[in-house]
């Protein structure tokens, strides 16, 4: 007979614990328990999101002091298969004045029987400042780490100017480009390593469908000589109250150069319950 000790962590499980939500013992033990059928969709693949959801460009509009959002998943067991997966994702935004700063975060960590199966980690860092209502300036460094992938690293510092081309209470749109300087580290040791200059381009797009209905689309795009990466991220967010929102999501990475029997495209489909906090 099979015995085996499972443990779940779940976003759900954690805004439930952070606003003092109380769950009976009855259901939270057993296979099939009501805590674990609510959660199954949430557990499938929140480490996917870059927690952007409802993001704009620059300032305008947002709201003055600190904000931000987190998500986290969590799945171990043990017993005839001992294995683990974690994963963490968060945005944070500061605004004074005209002057913004905004943090992005996602890693992701798996292994099985104690050999590690993946670990990957995007991050965003912009600073940007409002010249007027419509036009900003920015500087943001963002990158990947996934020793798991053909660019186990890319990095990418860039400046720059934007322009909002929607700002109405029913949509979003702004685009920001400049010049900037990217690094990799390829697995392909054949290929060399990237240094070299390179330009972004990045589009961010939120539409409101309904009260309770988002739709949004992330855009950036990174060219140099030796590579053109897109990271394009489309989303459907459901405001369910004020803090919490449910968002499904297709991020899709396209390199227009790669190593041989690699893919160009990588497609997640990622479902998370995202915690808003002022």
């Amino acid at each position: 007979m099979k015995t085996a000790t499972t443990f779940q962590l779940s976003a759900a499980m954690l805004i439930a614990a952070l606003s003092g939500t109380s769950v009976s013992a009855q259901n939270l033990i057993g296979r099939d328990s009501i805590a674990e059928d609510r959660n199954e969709d949430l557990l499938e693949a929140i480490e996917d999101d870059a927690e952007r959801e409802l993001d704009r460009f620059g300032n305008e509009g947002r709201p003055q002091g600190f904000t931000g959002s987190f998500a986290l998943r969590g799945i171990a067991s043990s017993g005839n298969t001992d294995s683990l997966d974690v994963g963490i994702g968060t945005d944070m935004n500061y605004v004074w004045g005209v002057n913004g700063v905004q943090f992005q975060m996602n890693y992701v960590y798996g292994e099985d029987d104690d050999v590690k199966t993946e670990e990957s980690l995007y991050y965003d860092l912009e600073y940007t400042r409002d010249f007027t209502p419509v036009v900003f300036g920015y500087a943001k460094v963002q990158g990947t780490v996934d020793e798991f992938s053909d660019y186990e690293t890319d990095t990418f510092a860039s400046l720059g100017l934007g322009y909002r081309i929607f700002n109405d209470p029913i949509r979003q749109w702004s685009v920001q480009a400049g010049p900037g300087y990217r690094f990799s580290e390829l697995s392909d040791l054949s290929r060399g390593d990237i240094s070299e200059e390179a330009l972004g381009l990045s589009s961010d797009y939120a539409h409101k469908l309904t009260e309770t209905l988002f739709l949004t689309n992330d855009t950036d795009v990174v060219w140099s000589d030796s590579d053109t990466v897109v990271y394009n991220d489309l989303a459907l967010n459901v405001a369910m109250t004020n803090s919490l929102a449910l968002r499904t999501s297709i991020l899709t990475e396209y390199h227009s150069k790669v190593s041989s029997g690699v893919n160009q495209y990588d497609n997640t489909y990622g479902v998370s319950l995202v915690y808003t906090f002022n």
